[in-house]
């Protein structure tokens, strides 16, 4: 089919996650897509996680167990390790929607003109993977919609190699909002080209760590705000949308 020539890595940022890590892990060995590099890294689990990651990952994977400084510290730990042209995130409560994600990816990739890859994504119930909550359609990407609230879902995003190394990994200083601002920074200052995949790509438990609290909600909406700023993107209304855009993920499902 030719598209296993782009060599893509994936990389997942785990913590105890012993309960959800191995479908995560699975998701993404069992991709149909042959070329791929999986970069895992371990923030010192004391859970477990770490012993069932060493019975789990196979030969394409890359473990590293050390305590850091937060997911986006980690990150850009697997970041820095990775090889591959196109790079991913897989979380380790998340999972691909089907074994032919990587695959679909890879054939967009094949146009040397696209710097960044999106689809669709699922919020599924914690418990019942199968029960869908939220349904975030993403859409086509279009100039001047950063500043009316607009993203991709991050764990969708692949994006090429030298958008990351141009434009710069995760911020640290950001505790929440850290993906947002790199997005604000690829789509915005970076005005790199992406192409949208009109289906779901990723699978989301719901009760993330932006959202597990009223105190990280109101820290992740100035994060947010200070982002759009610190980026030239919008301010105040720009977040006030980007919030009122997600009402519809609870009423969609096509």
């Amino acid at each position: 089919m030719g598209v296993s020539i782009v060599r893509i890595s994936v990389i997942t940022a785990v913590l105890n996650r012993v309960d959800n890590i191995v479908q995560a892990v699975n998701s993404v060995q069992q991709q149909t897509y042959s070329n791929l590099e999986y970069v895992v890294v371990d923030g010192g689990s004391t859970d477990g996680t770490l012993e069932v990651l060493h019975r789990c990952l196979d030969d394409r994977a890359t473990l590293v167990s050390e305590p850091d400084h937060g997911i986006y510290d980690a990150l850009n730990k697997g970041l820095a390790r990775a090889s591959g042209e196109i790079i991913g995130l897989m979380h380790s409560d998340d999972f691909f929607a089907d074994e032919n994600v990587l695959y679909h990816v890879a054939q967009i990739f094949t146009d040397p003109a696209v710097d960044a890859v999106y689809g669709d994504l699922d919020y599924v119930a914690k418990t019942d993977t199968n029960r869908i909550i939220r349904h975030w359609k993403a859409g086509e990407y279009t100039q001047g919609c950063l500043a009316w609230g607009w993203m991709p879902p991050h764990p969708t995003l692949f994006l090429r190699r030298q958008v990351i190394e141009q434009w710069g990994g995760f911020d640290t200083r950001f505790l929440i909002a850290a993906d947002y601002d790199a997005i604000l920074r690829y789509f915005g200052q970076g005005k790199i080209r992406a192409a949208y995949i009109p289906k779901v790509l990723v699978k989301m438990r719901i009760g993330g760590q932006s959202n597990h609290s009223i105190r990280r909600i109101f820290l992740k909406s100035y994060e947010d705000y200070k982002a759009l700023r610190q980026n030239n993107v919008g301010g105040f209304f720009a977040l006030i949308w980007k919030n009122l855009s997600k009402l519809d993920q609870f009423l969609a499902r096509d």
